[in-house]
């Protein structure tokens, strides 16, 4: 069966598909959807639900939109995670010491063996 197709496109437009109109439909739910999922307040929550959804995308069968929803809020999740670990790893150098930059002093001899 082809899809059926719209007869108000204007002069110059391609005419629109009614398989065309789902996809957008979809398309709009599942960012609606992926933003209205607040991020977990910690990282171990996060990662915790990470693992998770891994797992379940992993061992059972999704449709198609369910997997779409899942992968966006996989990405989410690991954007969040990645944040706070960056934010960890340059606090934890600003309390050892260690500055951000390392600056070369043009001495290398002490590297040396």
């Amino acid at each position: 069966m082809e899809p059926e197709f719209e007869s108000d496109a204007r002069p110059g437009e391609l005419p629109h598909s009614s398989a065309d109109s789902s996809l957008d439909a979809c398309a709009a739910a599942s960012a609606a959807d992926a933003s209205q999922d607040a991020l977990p307040e910690s990282f171990e929550q996060a990662l915790q639900e990470l693992v998770q959804l891994v797992a379940r995308m992993e061992e059972s069968e999704l449709t198609l939109e369910e997997s779409l929803r899942a992968f966006e809020r996989g990405i989410a999740l690991t954007r969040h995670c990645q944040t706070a670990l960056d934010t960890a790893e340059q606090t934890v150098e600003i309390l050892s010491g260690k500055s951000v930059k390392v600056f070369n002093s043009g001495d290398d001899s002490e590297l040396q063996s």
